[in-house]
C-alpha cells in the first residue's frame, strides 16, 4: 500500500518540464539575441535542452537592430528574437513580424577597463570625461545604427554633459577615436583585453560577466534609475529606421531587454516553451539575475491582448 502511494505522489509531483519530454519537444529552435545577452542565454539554453534533449538550440548574437533586419530585411528563419532595447522588437518587428513584447530585465552602462588602461588607478566618477579626452587614452564603442549599446553610448555622453554642466563635451567625445567603433558591444572586448583599447562603454552586465573592471556612472548618467525616466528622455540620438536612408529619433530612457516569438516561426511550440522557461523565476530568470541582468518580471506590457495565454501571467496588463 506504501508503495502505491509512493508511486502515485511521485507521478503527482512531477513538474511541468517533466512533461516537456512525454510531450516529445523536438526540433531546431533558432534564436537571434543581442550580444549582451550571450553569456546568460548559452547557460539557459543548456538548461533548457537538459530537459529537452530533443531540442537543439541555435543561437546568432548580434547588435539588437541588426538582429531585427536579419529577420525583416534578410528574411531569414527565427523563432525568438531577444533585444538589448525592447522598442526595437515595437519599431522593426510589430506588426509585420511579431504580435507582442515582454519587457524582461534591465541593465546599466559603465565604464569597463583593465589592469592594463592608462590611468586606470584615477579613474572616477568626476574626471572620465577628462580622461577620455587624454589623446594618449583609446576608447571604444559601438554602432548607434547596428546596437542598442552604441545609441546608448551617446545618450549618456549627453546625459553627462548636461549633469557635469559641460556645454559641448559630447561632441567632443563622439568625434574621438572613431576608428574604434565596432558593430556591436561585444565585439569591443578583444580589443580591451589585448591592452589596444584602454576603455569601452559597455553593460555593467557584460563587465561583470568577463570579470572586468568597471566605473559606475551617477544614476542620471547611466540609463538605469526608472525615477529618472523623464531626465533621460531630455537627450535623443538619430538612428537609422525601417526604409534605407531613414532616421528615426532614439530618446533616453531606463534600459528594459524585450523578447518576442516571429509570427512565421518556424517551431513555434518550442519557442513558446523557451520563452516560458526563460521568464520563470526559479529556472531563467535566476540565471539572469546572476549575471548581474535583474528580472523584470512581471512588467507592464502594452500588447498584453497579444500575449500568448501560456505567458500571460509574466506581464501586467
Amino acid at each position: 500500500m506504501i508503495a502505491l502511494f509512493s508511486v502515485f505522489l511521485i507521478s503527482c509531483t512531477s513538474n511541468k518540464h517533466g512533461e516537456n519530454k512525454a510531450k516529445g519537444l523536438s526540433g531546431n529552435l533558432i534564436i537571434f539575441h543581442a550580444g549582451s545577452l550571450s553569456v546568460p542565454f548559452k547557460e539557459i539554453s543548456a538548461a533548457f535542452m537538459k530537459e529537452n534533449p530533443n531540442v537543439n538550440i541555435l543561437m546568432e548574437a548580434a547588435g539588437s537592430r541588426t538582429c531585427a533586419r536579419k529577420i525583416t530585411d534578410m528574411k531569414k528563419d527565427c523563432d525568438i528574437m531577444a533585444s538589448a532595447d525592447y522598442t526595437v522588437i515595437d519599431q522593426l518587428l510589430i506588426p509585420d513580424h511579431a504580435s507582442w513584447n515582454i519587457k524582461f530585465a534591465s541593465n546599466e552602462m559603465a565604464l569597463v577597463f583593465t589592469e592594463k588602461s592608462k590611468s586606470n588607478k584615477e579613474i572616477n566618477k568626476d574626471n572620465w570625461i577628462d580622461i577620455l579626452l587624454n589623446q594618449e587614452v583609446a576608447y571604444g564603442r559601438s554602432d548607434p545604427d547596428s546596437d542598442p549599446c552604441g545609441y546608448r553610448t551617446v545618450l549618456t555622453m549627453k546625459l553627462a554633459e548636461e549633469f557635469y554642466k559641460r556645454p559641448g563635451i559630447a561632441a567632443e567625445l563622439l568625434e574621438k577615436d572613431k576608428k574604434y567603433i565596432r558593430p556591436k558591444e561585444t565585439d569591443l572586448l578583444g580589443l580591451l583585453e589585448s591592452g589596444n583599447l584602454d576603455y569601452i562603454f559597455l553593460y555593467r552586465s557584460v563587465a561583470k560577466q568577463h570579470g572586468l573592471k568597471f566605473l559606475l556612472l551617477p544614476d542620471e548618467v547611466n540609463l538605469k534609475n526608472p525615477n529618472l525616466t523623464s531626465l533621460y528622455n531630455s537627450v535623443n540620438v538619430g538612428v537609422s529606421g525601417k526604409k534605407p536612408g531613414e532616421k528615426i529619433a532614439k530618446k533616453g530612457e531606463p534600459m528594459v531587454y524585450g523578447i518576442t516569438i516571429i509570427n512565421d516561426a518556424p517551431n513555434k511550440e518550442v519557442a513558446l516553451k523557451f520563452v516560458e522557461f526563460l521568464l520563470e523565476k526559479e529556472n531563467g530568470m535566476e540565471i539572469m539575475e546572476k549575471n548581474g541582468q535583474p528580472s523584470l518580471i512581471p512588467e507592464k506590457c502594452e500588447t498584453f491582448d497579444s500575449v500568448p495565454k501560456e505567458l500571460k501571467g509574466f506581464v501586467r496588463e
